[in-house]
């Protein structure tokens, strides 16, 4: 029996992990005005989760041994138990979108580019989003408020209404 959104309720998740995952990865997507006002309590709170502890990192010295028996010393960025525990809390809730190439880019560039990063979406979130919503919530004092909804026309068809969800700048 079809419930919100008229899905049942495993394909509403499904549907809000998909609709989330394009929202954090491209900034800004056209649904439908239902879908659109679901969509926006999901996402604020996959964002508020990054922006609580995107700083969370533990720096150790670690010493390397190479194939000569050569020991060097590095420092190694690792994240903490909170913002590990909130990195896997979003895993399960968006799926990872593969970094595209560049209109272009030759594919060893490309590889370069995406060497070494398993999970695309996670580092723009931690990255470049969260970092960017902690300034803005602490210059207005205020969190939330991390999405914006327009209204469009009807979709020709079935009379759907629409709407553009996008993160604020």
């Amino acid at each position: 029996m079809p419930g919100k959104l008229g899905v049942t309720s495993t394909q509403r998740k499904t549907m809000l992990r998909n609709l989330a995952s394009d929202l954090l990865w491209y900034g800004k997507i056209t649904t439908t005005l239902a879908r659109a006002k679901e969509l926006r309590s999901y996402v604020e709170k996959i964002i508020t989760l990054a922006v609580n502890s995107y700083a969370d990192t533990i720096s150790e010295t670690v010493t390397v041994t190479d194939e000569k028996g050569k020991e060097t010393t590095k420092k190694v960025f690792k994240d903490g138990a909170k913002k590990l525990a909130a990195r896997r809390k979003i895993m399960t809730l968006t799926h990872d979108i593969p970094d595209a190439k560049q209109p272009g880019e030759k594919n060893s560039d490309y590889k370069a580019r995406v060497k070494g990063i398993k999970h695309p979406l996670m580092e723009k979130l931690f990255n470049e989003i969260a970092p960017k919503f902690a300034d803005r919530a602490e210059k207005l004092g205020q969190g939330g408020g991390y999405t914006r909804i327009y209204r469009l026309n009807n979709r020709r068809g079935d009379d759907a209404e629409m709407a553009i969800i996008e993160l604020v700048d």
